[in-house]
């Protein structure tokens, strides 16, 4: 089967589904259609031209989890390829339908099943942004909130996140989504005859985590809170980015300072960002820090010879619908910021050898000029601090992209390359829970439906 354009004929008998669907709602306006097929894959100049004509047929928008278990049974009879859709915020075309078919908007799935100190479950279509309004209510003091989101947490959704993401603001904390207790449960339905409800917990959560919902239709999630501390947005200038980086690397080994965010961006990437008034040629770290850190924060910008632009209340940027929170700066909003005023840039997801970070950022930094910018995020990888990237590539081709790749790579830098949609595509250095993922999917996908094309080894197990 192949994808096919919401304007022509589909391969399967769509009066057929709306049919099964009975009365859960659907979309099929073609211009809505089109938009709930993408994702932000134009980041990407090799995924723009293999996803741009890629779209579904028709979006089912379940409102309980009822709902689903009645779309997945209405494909898996009709064989009628499923992707499901949070928020489209991803990068790599993980939502994006490669065999058209009917696209799963979640959004509907939104309501918190149990909140305590400490934890949340939740189904899985919640905004972000919303479920920390709501938890920061919890318990006595300030509340609670995520330990992590993406830079997209205004927009996102936490399952969408957690089958998507692998971490973002708060990972110089706590490291990525697959350190254990990152997520704590997770309950999907499968795709089959007759579709199963399933729960995860423990390290068999990792069968769902960044599967680009492959491996089951998640509708909710337990995750850990983290107390919600008054963060404190913070903006530090540096002549040149190597002291940058010796900073955030110093902020990230200082435990006694409570942070959620470290990131340096290197100049002339800061002179894009429109909001914010950055000095011509200074590099940069954008940091979160604990209201009650702030003066050991300062201590640390002083030693390390930065000066302090701003420092200003994230919570309320956050919730001004004016303003920028300084995240939407970071992670793969670097990126987008920088492409809104040039088009001739793309990015690498880099992950840094631990103990060596700052050394091979150096080297990088030297090697490759002006041609990859440095962009990095401080992170713990393992429990210990190291950095994550996501450099600025002033774009050629694809062969000197691929060269670019194979250079850091070949110096013990690992990237995830963000130019393939494929879960095997974008790592080079396969892990055991693939395998586990992969055995995961025979159970619960048997025809292969669901987001089919994206975990490229599967074979389906049933015809």
């Amino acid at each position: 089967m192949t994808a096919v354009d919401v304007a022509e004929a589909p391969a399967y008998d769509i009066a057929a589904l709306r049919a099964a669907l009975g009365d859960v709602p659907v979309i099929d306006e073609p211009p809505l259609v089109k938009q709930k097929s993408r994702d932000f894959y134009w980041y990407s100049p090799v995924l723009k031209p293999q996803l741009k004509h890629k779209f579904a047929d028709l979006i089912a928008v379940p409102r309980d989890e009822a709902d689903v278990v009645r779309v997945a049974a209405a494909c898996a009879r009709l064989r009628v390829p499923l992707t499901v859709r949070g928020a489209g915020t991803g990068n790599y075309g993980q939502a994006v339908p490669l065999s058209g078919g009917l696209v799963v908007d979640m959004i509907g799935l939104d309501r918190i099943k149990h909140a305590e100190p400490g934890l949340v479950r939740v189904e899985a279509g919640k905004r972000m942004i919303e479920l920390d309004r709501e938890t920061r209510r919890v318990g006595p003091g300030p509340g609670w909130e995520q330990r992590m989101h993406p830079s997209t947490k205004r927009t996102a959704t936490i399952g969408g996140f957690v089958a998507g993401g692998s971490g973002g603001v708060g990972s110089v904390t706590y490291g990525g989504m697959c350190e254990p207790g990152n997520i704590l449960g997770a309950r999907l339905v499968t795709c089959e005859d007759t579709p199963r409800v399933i729960e995860l917990s423990g390290t068999d959560v990792g069968k769902v985590n960044r599967t680009y919902s492959t491996t089951g239709i998640m509708t909710e999630v337990t995750m850990p809170m983290a107390p919600a501390w008054p963060w404190r947005d913070t903006l530090v200038a540096f002549d040149g980015v190597m002291p940058a980086m010796g900073f955030g690397q110093a902020l990230a080994t200082s435990d006694g300072i409570v942070k959620k965010l470290a990131t340096v961006i290197a100049w002339p990437i800061p002179a894009s960002f429109k909001h914010l008034d950055v000095p011509k040629g200074r590099d940069l770290a954008v940091c979160m820090i604990a209201s009650p850190s702030m003066a050991a924060f300062r201590e640390l910008v002083r030693e390390h010879g930065g000066e302090l632009l701003c420092d200003e209340d994230a919570v309320a940027a956050e919730e001004d619908p004016e303003r920028v929170p300084l995240y939407e700066y970071t992670w793969n909003h670097t990126t987008l910021q920088l492409l809104k005023v040039d088009k001739g840039i793309t990015y690498l997801q880099s992950l840094f050898p631990v103990g060596r970070n700052l050394e091979m950022a150096e080297h990088m930094v030297a090697h490759f000029g002006d041609e990859v910018l440095m962009h990095a995020e401080f992170i713990r990888f393992d429990g210990k601090p190291t950095n994550s990237a996501l450099q600025i590539v002033r774009y050629t081709d694809e062969a000197r992209l691929n060269e670019i790749i194979d250079y850091h790579e070949a110096h013990d830098v690992w990237i995830a390359n963000p130019h393939v949609y494929t879960l095997e595509g974008g790592s080079r250095h396969k892990r055991v829970v693939q395998d586990q993922q992969l055995a995961f999917k025979a159970e619960v996908d048997p025809y292969g439906l669901l987001n089919p094309g994206k975990m490229s080894s599967y074979v389906p197990v049933r015809t």
